[in-house]
């Protein structure tokens, strides 16, 4: 039953479904019948659809069949109508027909023309669509035609500025095209292109630099000189100095504007050509010469390009390498000037140019990494200066050279770099300038006293006696009132080693020059150098002329008068040096000239020469002594040497007349006590071993020969018969054995009113022994055996008393 009503159910539903689809097909559209159609196939049921659908068709046949029957007489009327209808149809259709076939070939033409017309309307429209595609790619085009140009001309920096343009402006606005794919693909290949193109430029600026450097130096160094040369105008002459032109800025000769695209500027020339400028003409700046562009775009670029770290590293790094080669000094440098300016140059050019590219560019060197710079490059030059420095003998190029480390200096300390090294540096080798000159002047000294004829300076003239008294400060009343012709005391070498003391002096200030020293310092400075010049050097001069071996008694007695002139003018070149350096004497630590005692000390070695050389005269002429001591005859003359030595001694003696007082009377009595030492020791000398009383007498005549001349005063100051003294042994002994005085002898010995109290009991027995020898074997004393048998009894008592005093004096 539940089956039989479950089915009643679900048919019921079906038949409702059929129904409610058969009415959707009668209202519904047949454009739009498909998707009920659809739902019947959906189902399971469209057999019994169909069945329902027939049923439904039959019904509306009947309809349809019930509603022609109704109208049938109006069916056959409006058939009828419609057949005549039909042949006016006809008529009409073959009218149109007509009419159409008379159009089609009327209008064939003017379908032709509006094809064509057709035709370019679409070409018309696709021109103006090119067109507008065209107007969109022609910037693009031209941006990079213009990149392509700036290529060319390597104008990088603005080629790099339409780069970035053309990649985010004008590319993406175009981007779907296939020559804009080759662009895009295209830019870092060029990006790469450019960057190595301008570091190839900085890489031959680089080199250009390096080349060049001497050049920019040379130009940075002329301009210091001449802003000294015109700051010492205004010195000397301050009136002048509102006439001067203004020094340029350092940092502002080169005016050239980073980024800029004109075609001067964009040159990588990297040196720019100048031709040498006249004296008279402004020296270009330094920075005049250097096209520095080269940087400034390799800068800018590889900081577009987010590089800008590598680009300064790569800078850097290759400036360090040409720091180190233009610090190597030449091994050569030291020969000339040339030499040192060159290697100066270099070094200048070097640090004007990173000084300028410290100022004009943010960041790509800073000062810590110039300071380091210069900090290597002060040592290096410090040191090749000391190594190099030290080679060279002539003081001009010393003198030179210091000049050329200030000018140095001078041109570095513009540009804020410390100098004060460079300076204490120029205190050393003024140390060596010093020596160099006190060896050139050494030379210049011995020169003037080798060519000297060491004879008074004759003048026979007015204008000659001024000339010598204006080199020489030489102040004599008597010698003035004197008539021409007359002589100076002293010899040439006087006034000539006088004015090269002074010339020392100018060259030692000359050298102090420029190094911003007080007065007081090179006040000190140049005394210390004329001590050392006096002491040391003319010392040295005065003393191997005074030691030298044919020196004659006659240059020694002017070179003792030269010297006592050079000393008293000592005070004159301690006015010279005051006048130059304008440092009173009585400032404290102020150094005293030692000219006075190199001159005492001179004078002193020359009189110790004298005295020596007369000494050494007298021997000469005592060797020529040729005594008989066993002769029996009594002389009547003094020996011809003697005489000939006295003739000596006055002649020479006479010379002295214009030494110091004391040195002559040192000189003669020296030469007296050296004549009676020397007549002692030949008389006592152990190979005379017997002696007469005639050799005796005449060894008497000899000494009374002394005697005159001593009492003759050959040197006047003597008092009485001071010079006499000097033979008073020999004059005793004598008297003693001619007398034959022995009684008084021995009985005053060792009492001060002795009258033999010079004679020493040991010569006296050494004489007395000699001739107790002759008696004996050649009969001397055979009278006074005839007469007085016990006279060789009393010689020996008397040498035997005089074996006890000398016994006695002994104990």
């Amino acid at each position: 039953m539940e089956r039989g009503k479950m089915a009643e159910a679900e048919s019921l539903e079906t038949a409702a479904e059929h129904e409610r689809i058969l009415r959707e097909i009668e209202s519904t559209d047949t454009a739009c019948i498909g998707p009920t159609l659809r739902s019947v196939y959906d189902g399971e049921e469209h057999g019994r659809f169909m069945e329902k659908l027939e049923t439904r068709i039959r019904n509306h046949d009947r309809e349809i069949e019930k509603m022609c029957n109704f109208h049938y007489q109006g069916f056959v009327d409006s058939i009828t109508e419609l057949l005549k209808v039909r042949g006016e149809a006809q008529k009409l259709k073959n009218q149109v027909t007509d009419t159409n076939r008379k159009l089609q070939h009327e209008g064939k033409e003017l379908v032709i023309a509006m094809e064509e017309l057709k035709q370019c309307r679409l070409q018309q429209r696709n021109i103006s669509a090119t067109v507008d595609k065209l107007m969109l790619c022609l910037p693009v085009l031209e941006m990079y035609s213009k990149l392509r140009d700036q290529m060319k001309t390597k104008r990088h920096y603005p080629a790099l500025k339409t780069l970035e343009h053309l990649e985010h402006t004008y590319l993406p606005q175009v981007s779907h095209y296939r020559f804009c794919k080759v662009m895009v693909d295209n830019i870092p290949k060029l990006r790469e292109e450019i960057k190595d193109v301008s570091m190839s430029d900085l890489k031959d600026f680089l080199e250009s630099i390096r080349k060049h450097s001497d050049k920019i130096g040379e130009t940075a160094m002329k301009q210091a000189q001449q802003q000294r040369n015109l700051d010492n105008i205004i010195l000397q002459q301050p009136r002048i100095g509102s006439k001067r032109k203004p020094k340029k800025d350092a940092y502002t000769i080169f005016d050239t504007e980073i980024g800029s695209t004109s075609p001067k500027s964009e040159q990588d020339s990297g040196i720019l050509d100048v031709e040498d400028e006249e004296d008279d003409e402004e020296v270009p700046g330094a920075q005049d010469l250097v096209d520095f562009s080269p940087v400034y775009r390799c800068l800018h670029i590889y900081s577009v390009l987010g590089a800008r770290e590598t680009f300064e590293n790569y800078y850097r790094k290759q400036r360090r390498k040409q720091a180190r080669l233009v610090l190597q000094p030449p091994s050569n440098m030291h020969e000339t000037l040339d030499g040192y300016r060159k290697y100066f140059n270099q070094i200048v050019g070097f640090f004007v140019v990173e000084d300028h590219i410290l100022h004009t560019t943010q960041g790509l060197v800073n000062r810590a990494y110039i300071d380091e710079l210069w900090e290597m490059a002060l040592s290096k030059t410090i040191a090749a200066l000391r190594t190099h420095s030290s080679y060279c003998s002539d003081p001009n190029l010393v003198l030179d050279l210091k000049n050329l480390i200030v000018l140095f200096a001078d041109t570095l300390q513009v540009y804020g770099f410390p100098v004060n090294q460079l300076f204490d540096m120029l205190l050393e080798i003024r140390d060596q300038y010093s020596e160099t000159l006190l060896k050139k002047w050494s030379g210049i000294f011995r020169n003037i006293l080798d060519s000297d004829n060491y004879s008074p300076i004759p003048v026979t003239s007015e204008e000659i006696y001024k000339k010598v008294v204006g080199q020489f400060p030489f102040q004599d009343t008597e010698l003035e009132k004197q008539p021409f012709p007359k002589k100076f005391p002293f010899s040439e070498f006087v006034p000539k080693v006088y004015n090269q003391i002074k010339e020392f002096i100018y060259a030692c200030l000359k050298f102090s020059e420029d190094l911003h020293l007080s007065s007081t310092e090179v006040d000190d400075m140049i005394r210390k150098s004329t001590n050392l010049l006096l002491t040391r050097t003319l010392s040295s001069s005065l003393q191997n002329v005074i030691k030298r071996k044919n020196i004659g008694l006659t240059e020694l007695v002017q070179i003792i008068i030269n010297t006592t002139h050079l000393e008293k003018s000592c005070k004159y070149l301690e006015e010279f040096i005051t006048n130059i350096t304008n440092v009173l004497p009585e400032t404290v630590h102020t150094t005293k000239l030692y000219g006075t005692t190199t001159f005492k000390d001179a004078r002193h070695a020359a009189e110790e020469e004298i005295y020596t050389n007369l000494n050494q005269k007298i021997d000469q002429f005592l060797q020529l002594a040729d005594y008989d001591w066993m002769t029996g005859d009594l002389g009547n003359k003094a020996s011809d040497y003697l005489v000939d030595l006295i003739a000596f001694l006055r002649s020479t003696f006479a010379v002295f007349t214009h030494l110091p007082g004391k040195v002559a009377q040192t000189a003669c009595m020296s030469a007296c006590k050296h004549l009676a030492t020397s007549l002692m020791q030949l008389l006592l000398e152990a190979e005379v071993r017997q002696l007469t009383l005639g050799a005796l007498q005449q060894f008497n005549l000899d000494v009374r020969e002394c005697e005159q001349f001593a009492r003759s005063g050959p040197v006047p100051g003597f008092q009485e018969d001071t010079l006499q003294l000097a033979f008073i042994d020999l004059r005793q002994l004598l008297d003693l054995f001619l007398q034959w005085d022995w009684s008084t002898y021995l009985a005053d010995y060792g009492q001060p009113t002795c009258k033999y109290l010079r004679v020493n009991p040991v010569t006296a027995l050494t004489l007395l022994e000699k001739m107790k020898d002759t008696s004996r074997k050649n009969n001397m004393f055979a009278q006074f055996r005839k007469n007085e048998r016990d006279k060789q009894k009393l010689i020996d008592t008397v040498a035997k008393q005089l074996r006890g005093l000398i016994s006695s004096h002994h104990s």
